[in-house]
């Protein structure tokens, strides 16, 4: 199970969602993998049976990303 952290930012109601993702993506490869090439996949299928608690406007902007590495989507992750 992957851990819910309370945001620091009051800005994003996201930043928890985003949190979970990019925590699953570091735990493992499959996931990273395919959410480096079809985020909107990824996040559709969420990780290890838990899905991912994201509207309909924030999966689109994730989906929109296209990142190399974790540390670049992570980056523009921080940007949206």
């Amino acid at each position: 199970m992957l851990k819910k952290f309370q945001s620091t930012q009051t800005n994003s109601t996201c930043a928890p969602e985003y949190s979970r993702i990019l925590s699953a993506a570091v735990i493992n490869s499959n996931f990273r993998s395919m959410l480096l090439s079809d985020p909107a996949k990824a996040i559709a299928s969420g990780y290890s049976g838990e899905k991912f608690n994201l509207g309909h406007a924030e999966q689109k902007q994730l989906s929109s990303i296209h990142a190399n590495s974790l540390a670049d989507f992570a980056s523009q992750l921080a940007k949206l």
